[in-house]
C-alpha cells in the first residue's frame, strides 16, 4: 500500500480525487480503489517541547537557569491533533511506500519529515520515501504531480534549513524573553517582554523610524528653473545643476541651502541668451514585471487595496485551497519552470473567462512572447504565484478574493506583452556660464504598461509628458526668466503595511554592517514568506505596534522594549546574516552545525548583557494585558 501524507486535509482530498475509485472515506484518511491511501497532517501535529519538559525546574522563571539549551531536542504532539497523529501512526505501519506531500517549501518539507521521524520510520521504508510537489490543487495539475514523484532525499537540505531556523528561534526567543521579562518586573512592568530574532528587529525598524520623524528638523533648500524659448516660439524648462564652486552652500545630497546664491542665479539668467551644449537621445526599456512571490503580492495588495499582510495571505489561501484559482501562495519565488509555458494558452483563457476587467488584456496577449520569468535555474521546490487553468463563476468570490485574483492574473499577463520602450532625451544648456539640464522620456512602445487600467496609480501616461522641441548643438535660445523654487526637506514617512513588508523583504537597506550587507543576496529578508504576516500580527496583538489609519506606529511598550535591548537585538544585521546562512544550508553550501554551534556559544554572552542593567524605558508603562496572575510565573512562549 502506498500512503500519501499531505500537509492539510484540502491537499489530501485533492490527491485522493485523482486516485482510482471507488473511494472509502475513513476517520482522517481516504482509501482509493487500488488500495493506496491518503492521509494528512492538520498543519503542525508536533511542536517544540517547552523548557519544563527538559527539566521541571524550568517551569519557574529564574535568571540563574539561563541560558536554557536542550542537550537532546524533543518534539511533543499537539493535544488538539493527537488523534490524527494516531491515525498516521497506524497507516504508516501498514504502508509499503510513503509519499511526502507537504507544501512545496522549507516548512512544508520539515513538517512532514518530522512526523515521519517521530513515528519511527527507518531503514528501506525511510530511504525510499518519495516527494510529491503540488502547487495547484486542480485535478490535471495534481495528476501531473502524482506522475512525477521525486526522491525525498533530494529535498533534505530544505528540511535541515527549516529545522535550524526552528531551533534557533526557540533558543533565542525562550532565553531572551525570559531574561527581559524578569528584568521588566524589576521596574514594575507586568507584561511579557517577548524578544525574537525576527519580530524584535522589525519592531526596531518602526521605533527608529518613529523617532526619526519626531526629531526631524526641516530645512529650506532651493532649486532654479530656466524658462526657455526657441526662435519658433517653442517653450520648455531646464533645471540648474550647481557647479563644484557651489559645494560649500550644499548639503550632502547636493541641495542648495543658500537662498542668496539661488536668487543671484535667477537674476543672472533672466532675459539672457542660452546655448544648447549637448543633446543625448537614448532608447531605454523596462522588462515585464515578474510574477508574484507572496511578499510582492502582499505589498501590492496593501498599496492598492489597503490590505494587511495577514488579510492578503488569508485571501490567497482561500483562492488556493477553496476555489483552486491560484497556485501555491506561500512562495518566495518569482520565476516559473519552462514546462509551464505550454500551459499559458489555457491559463489565459481561464483569466478571460473569470475576469471581465482583464478580457481586453487577454485578447491582446501574445503567447509567442517568453519573458525572463521562465527560468528553471531559479525554481526549486515551488514557483511564482500564478492563476490556474480553472474557470468558475467569480461572482461567488468576495471583494477581496476578486482583488487578489485580479492582481495575480494581471501580473501573469504582463509576461505575454512586449517590454515597455521609451526614448530618453537629455539636453545640456549653458546660460551665463551655468549648466541647466532638460530631461524628457517619450514612449515608443507601450508594451506591458498597456494592461494597467485607466486611473490606476501606476498608469502614468508618458505620452502626456511635455516634449522637448527639436534642438541642435550650438542652437541659441532665449531664457525669458529664471524661477526660484523654495522647497523644504521632508521627514521620512511612517511605515505602512506595504512599506514595512518591503523593508522586511529587502532588509539589506537597513543593515548597518557593510560586510554583512555584501553577503546578503537578492533573497535576503526578515522572516519567511509564510511567517511575515503572522509576525506582524503578533506585534500588534502584544501591543508593541498600533495603527493610525494606514500608518503603523510603535507603542510606549514597544519603544520601552527596544530602548532596553542591546542594538544587536534590535537591528536586522544579526538575523539577516542568519537568513543568509539558512539559505546556504538549503543549497548544501553550509551545514547545520556551523550555524547552530556559534549561536549556542553566544547565548551566555547575550544573557549576561541582558542582565547587566534594568530596562528603565519600561518604568511606569502599564502592560495592556498582564501575562500572568499574582504569585504565578509566566509561561515561556516560542517566538520568532
Amino acid at each position: 500500500m502506498k500512503l500519501y501524507i499531505a500537509e492539510k486535509p484540502s491537499l489530501g482530498r485533492a490527491i485522493a480525487d485523482v486516485l482510482p475509485g471507488p473511494h472509502q472515506k475513513g476517520d482522517g484518511f481516504i482509501r482509493a480503489g487500488n488500495g493506496d491511501c491518503v492521509s494528512w497532517c492538520i498543519g503542525h501535529l508536533l511542536e517544540q517541547a517547552e523548557p519544563e519538559t527538559y527539566d521541571p525546574a524550568y517551569k519557574r522563571w529564574r535568571t540563574e537557569d539561563l541560558p536554557i539549551v536542550p542537550e537532546r531536542w524533543q518534539l511533543k504532539p499537539k493535544p488538539k491533533t493527537r488523534k490524527q497523529l494516531s491515525v498516521l501512526r497506524k497507516l504508516v505501519k501498514e504502508a509499503d511506500q510513503l509519499v511526502h506531500a507537504g507544501d512545496p517549501d522549507r516548512e512544508g518539507q520539515l513538517l512532514v519529515d518530522q512526523v515521519i521521524d517521530h513515528l519511527g520510520v527507518k531503514g528501506q521504508k525511510k530511504s525510499s520515501i518519495q516527494r510529491c510537489l503540488i502547487s495547484d490543487l486542480n485535478r490535471p495539475a495534481v495528476k501531473r504531480a502524482i506522475n512525477d514523484l521525486k526522491d525525498n532525499q533530494i529535498f533534505m537540505p530544505l528540511s535541515v534549513s527549516a529545522l535550524a531556523r526552528s531551533r534557533a528561534d526557540w533558543l533565542y526567543g525562550i532565553n531572551m524573553t525570559r531574561a527581559y521579562t524578569l528584568q521588566g518586573q524589576k521596574v514594575g512592568y507586568a507584561g511579557l517582554l517577548s524578544v525574537g530574532r525576527v519580530q524584535t528587529p522589525i519592531l526596531g525598524l518602526v521605533v527608529r523610524r518613529d523617532k526619526e520623524i519626531e526629531n526631524f528638523v526641516s530645512i529650506s533648500f532651493y532649486d532654479v528653473l530656466a524658462h526657455l524659448k526657441t526662435k519658433k516660439g517653442d517653450c520648455f524648462t531646464a533645471k540648474w545643476m550647481p557647479s563644484e564652486a557651489c559645494e560649500p552652500h550644499q548639503d550632502e545630497d547636493g541641495r542648495v541651502l543658500n537662498r542668496s546664491l539661488a536668487e543671484n542665479v535667477v537674476r543672472r539668467i533672466t532675459d539672457k541668451p542660452a546655448t544648447v551644449m549637448e543633446q543625448k537621445k537614448k532608447k531605454k526599456f523596462q522588462l515585464q514585471p515578474l510574477p508574484y512571490s507572496l511578499s510582492a503580492l502582499q505589498i501590492d495588495a496593501a498599496k492598492r487595496f489597503g490590505m494587511s499582510a495577514k488579510d492578503a495571505l488569508d485571501v490567497c489561501q482561500s483562492l488556493y485551497e477553496k476555489h483552486k484559482l491560484i497556485t501555491y501562495p506561500r512562495s518566495d519565488s518569482r520565476y516559473l519552470p519552462k514546462e509551464h509555458f505550454q500551459q499559458a494558452p489555457s491559463v489565459i483563457l481561464a483569466i478571460e473567462s473569470n475576469m471581465d476587467t482583464l478580457r481586453t488584456a487577454t485578447l491582446n496577449a501574445d503567447i509567442r512572447i517568453k519573458s525572463k520569468a521562465w527560468n528553471d535555474e531559479k525554481v526549486s521546490a515551488h514557483h511564482a504565484i500564478i492563476p490556474t487553468q480553472k474557470r468558475m463563476d467569480t461572482g461567488r468570490l468576495s471583494t477581496q478574493e476578486k482583488q487578489i485574483y485580479g492582481l495575480v492574473s494581471r501580473q501573469y499577463l504582463f509576461q505575454f506583452y512586449p517590454k515597455h520602450e521609451y526614448q530618453e532625451t537629455v539636453v545640456n544648456i549653458d546660460i551665463e556660464g551655468g549648466l541647466f539640464v532638460a530631461k524628457v522620456n517619450q514612449v515608443i512602445v507601450e508594451g506591458w504598461k498597456a494592461i494597467y487600467s485607466v486611473g490606476a496609480k501606476e498608469a502614468k501616461d508618458d505620452k502626456s509628458t511635455p516634449s522637448l522641441p527639436v534642438l541642435r548643438k550650438g542652437q541659441i535660445l532665449h531664457c525669458e526668466k529664471g524661477e526660484l523654487q523654495d522647497k523644504q526637506t521632508q521627514p521620512p514617512k511612517y511605515f505602512t503595511d506595504a512599506t514595512l513588508l518591503a523593508a522586511m523583504t529587502g532588509i539589506s537597506r537597513f543593515v548597518t554592517d557593510q560586510a554583512i550587507r555584501k553577503v546578503l543576496k537578492d533573497t535576503d529578508g526578515l522572516g519567511t514568506e509564510a511567517t511575515r504576516a503572522g509576525i506582524l500580527d503578533l506585534l500588534f496583538k502584544r501591543d508593541y505596534l498600533t495603527r493610525q489609519g494606514k500608518q503603523i506606529r510603535s507603542t510606549a511598550a514597544g519603544r520601552g522594549l527596544i530602548g532596553s535591548l542591546p542594538s544587536s537585538a534590535t537591528t536586522p544585521d544579526m538575523t539577516a546574516q542568519w537568513e543568509s546562512t539558512l539559505e546556504a544550508i538549503s543549497l548544501r553550501k553550509v551545514n547545520y552545525e556551523s550555524f547552530m554551534t556559534p549561536l549556542t556559544n553566544s547565548l551566555g554572552q547575550l544573557i549576561t548583557q541582558s542582565l547587566a542593567g534594568l530596562p528603565q524605558g519600561l518604568r511606569g508603562i502599564k502592560a495592556s494585558k498582564p501575562t500572568y496572575r499574582k504569585k504565578r510565573k509566566p509561561r515561556a512562549k516560542k517566538t520568532t
